[in-house]
C-alpha cells in the first residue's frame, strides 16, 4: 500500500499531509475585528519595506508585544497566516519586482520595553518557534537585534553558546536604534519606525500615524493580509459560514535544543528577578533612622 517507502519518508509525508489540514484550519479570519485588532496590538508584526537587494523586512516588537488580549490559539493562528501571505504573496510579488529570485527576509527585532514579566510568554514564543522550525524553515537571511535593554544582554550571554553556528551567524545585535547599521541593508523609507532616529525608542506608539507604523492595523500591510485571509477562508470554506473562534490544532512538541535554550532564558530571568528583589530590599533599608 505504501509502496515500500521508507518509515521516516512516510512520518514526514503524513506530517505535511496532517499541517495542511490544520493549516486550512488556520487560515480563517479571527472575527470579530475587534479581536483582531486586540490581536495586533498586542503581538506587534509588520512588514515596513525592503532591503537594497529586495529582501522584505520584517519589524517584530518582541518587548512590547504582550499577548494578553487573547488565547494562545489566535496568536498561532495569526502568526500561520502572516508566514502563509509572506510566503504566497510577499516573496513572490518581491521576486517579481526584482527581477531575481527571493525567498528570505530580514526581521528586525526592538527589544525596547523587554522585562521580566516577558517569562509568561517563552512557553507560546517556543511554540511559534517550533511551528517554524517544521513548517517554515529558513525564511530568514538576518535577524537584527535593535534598543537592547540589560535585561536581553543578560541573557544573550547565556543563549549564545547554546545556538548553532549557522544560527548565530544570521543574529546581530545592534548599537541603539541599529539606523546606521540598517542604512548600510536598506533605505530610510524601509526602517521600522523604531529605528528612524536615535533615541527614538519604542515599537508601538513612536510614529508619524499609521502610515509609518507597520504593527497598526491600518497600516497597508495589515489590510492586505487580512483581505489575503478572508480570500483564501471563502476558497477553503465553500461558501459555508464562518464562525468566531480559533480552531484548535494540536502543537507540536518542541525540539531538545529549543526546550534548553526556553529553560536558560527562564534560569537566566529568574537570577535577574532575585537580584532586582535584593536591590528593591536594600533600597528599601533606612539607615540612621533617615
Amino acid at each position: 500500500m505504501h509502496h515500500g517507502y521508507p518509515t521516516e519518508t512516510l512520518a514526514r509525508f503524513l506530517k505535511a499531509r496532517d499541517w495542511d489540514v490544520q493549516k486550512a484550519y488556520k487560515m480563517k479570519p479571527i472575527i470579530p475585528a475587534d479581536l483582531y485588532r486586540a490581536v495586533r496590538d498586542s503581538q506587534l508584526v509588520g512588514l515596513s519595506g525592503y532591503s537594497k537587494e529586495g529582501l522584505p523586512v520584517i519589524a517584530i516588537g518582541v518587548g512590547l508585544s504582550t499577548y494578553d488580549k487573547a488565547s494562545v490559539n489566535y496568536y498561532v493562528q495569526s502568526h500561520i497566516q502572516m508566514n502563509e501571505y509572506r510566503d504566497h504573496v510577499v516573496l513572490p510579488a518581491a521576486t517579481q519586482k526584482y527581477g531575481k529570485h527571493i525567498s528570505t527576509c530580514l526581521k528586525v527585532l526592538d527589544m525596547t520595553g523587554l522585562k521580566l514579566s516577558a517569562l509568561n510568554q517563552i512557553k507560546l514564543l517556543t511554540t511559534i518557534s517550533t511551528i517554524d522550525d517544521l513548517n517554515y524553515p529558513e525564511k530568514t537571511e538576518t535577524y537584527y537585534i535593535v534598543n537592547a535593554p540589560y535585561i536581553f544582554s543578560a541573557c544573550w550571554k547565556a543563549v549564545k553558546p547554546l545556538l548553532q553556528e549557522r544560527t548565530k551567524r544570521k543574529i546581530q545585535v545592534l548599537q541603539g536604534c541599529g539606523r546606521d547599521e540598517l542604512l548600510k541593508v536598506m533605505d530610510y523609507s524601509s526602517l521600522p519606525h523604531f529605528c528612524r532616529k536615535e533615541g527614538s525608542g519604542s515599537s508601538r506608539n513612536r510614529s508619524n500615524g499609521t502610515i509609518d507604523n507597520c504593527f497598526s492595523l491600518d497600516h497597508s500591510y495589515h489590510q492586505q493580509l487580512y483581505n489575503y485571509i478572508r480570500h483564501q477562508a471563502n476558497l477553503i470554506e465553500s461558501g459555508r459560514p464562518i464562525k468566531q473562534g480559533s480552531v484548535h490544532v494540536e502543537f507540536p512538541e518542541p525540539d531538545p535544543e529549543d526546550t534548553k535554550i526556553a529553560k536558560t532564558i527562564e534560569s537566566e530571568f529568574q537570577r535577574l528577578a532575585d537580584q532586582n528583589g535584593i536591590c528593591n530590599s536594600l533600597n528599601g533599608l533606612k539607615v540612621n533612622g533617615d
